[in-house]
């Protein structure tokens, strides 16, 4: 397939996409259970992955993908695009048509204290936010028991309003509507422990649904989402979500780290989770082009003054990888 027809595949009709409606487990259609086996990415040419990683990972997602477009290899037009926390504000960028705007925006956005401040809040918390944030780092696991947990301290914590995070994630948008029936955003509802992926047509709006799945516990609160409190989606055991793309063809993921075995888990992913999830989207007989930073320190995940280093990383791993991606989609 020809790279420039993939950009005319996100106004394809949504039964070409292959949505996963009709696939949930819950009255309101959000919940998809994770399973590698349900293997919801059957029929699909091309999916992309765009996972968590703070304001680092967002500067060098956008420019990664930026980089790409500029030199023929458009990835806005894979038939699913799975963004979960950092990752659906890219995402949600990328469908807008906008990731060109984003990335100019993204060399002065360290010296603009009002846009840097919306993305990244002070780290002075107050104990309730503190509680919530550390035990969300601390989980080596995913069982429901964890997530409920992790879910009652985020509602628990004095955390901004909800409706402040998402205006500022429309502030980056720019966009009150989905613009792509391929977009899935993923979440964490509070009190089920339940993943749950936000596409078109739930009707949620996109900045509340990437304010939702960005809304990392005790730092943001917990967004509205139905009848629903749900929080980032990264609170789940997977900061990728590859399930969702599991039988695809092929599949691009942008992770934060690059798949090597961990022997210490955090963020309720245990060790070698990341690897284990790759190996199974492999196993599903899924092609795989996985990229992650050259390097990344997990302390400046938040920190506006890495989102230089971001940038300059994300050039050069794009021009080096321009050739090799291209024919991998092809």
């Amino acid at each position: 397939m020809a790279v420039g027809s993939l950009s005319a595949m996100s106004s394809a009709p949504s039964a070409f996409l292959a949505p996963l409606s009709g696939v949930s487990t819950s009255a309101d259609g959000l919940v998809i259970p994770r399973s590698f086996g349900a293997r919801y990415g059957d029929g699909l040419h091309l999916g992309l992955s765009l996972g968590g990683g703070g304001l680092f990972f967002v500067a060098w997602q956008v420019t990664y993908l930026h980089e790409m477009a500029k030199r023929g290899v458009v990835l806005g037009g894979a038939q699913r695009i799975v963004g979960t926390s950092a990752g659906s504000m890219t995402a949600a960028v990328l469908q807008n048509d906008a990731i060109g705007r984003f990335d100019k925006q993204l060399a002065v956005m360290a010296r603009i204290p009002a846009l840097v401040s919306r993305l990244a809040p002070a780290s002075d918390f107050t104990t309730s936010q503190q509680r919530a944030l550390d035990l969300f780092s601390a989980a080596t696991d995913s069982s429901v028991d964890t997530l409920r947990a992790i879910g009652g301290a985020a509602l628990a914590a004095a955390a901004p309003a909800p409706s402040v995070m998402e205006r500022n994630a429309g502030l980056v948008i720019l966009s009150r509507r989905w613009q792509s029936p391929a977009l899935h955003i993923t979440c964490i509802d509070t009190y089920t422990g339940e993943r749950c992926v936000i596409t078109r047509d739930a009707q949620i709006p996109i900045a509340r649904a990437v304010a939702a799945s960005s809304a990392i516990p005790g730092v943001f609160s917990p967004q509205p989402i139905m009848d629903r409190r749900c929080m980032d989606g990264g609170v789940s055991g997977s900061g990728t979500h590859l399930d969702l793309l599991a039988g695809a063809e092929r599949v691009v993921v942008l992770s934060l780290t690059d798949g090597s075995v961990t022997d210490v888990g955090a963020m309720t992913q245990a060790p070698g989770g990341f690897a284990a999830e790759l190996a199974d989207l492999r196993d599903a007989g899924t092609e795989v082009f996985l990229r992650s930073p050259e390097t990344m320190d997990i302390e400046r995940l938040m920190d506006p003054t890495a989102v230089p280093e971001a940038i300059a990383m994300a050039r050069r791993q794009a021009a080096a990888d321009v050739e090799s991606l291209r024919a991998f989609i092809a």
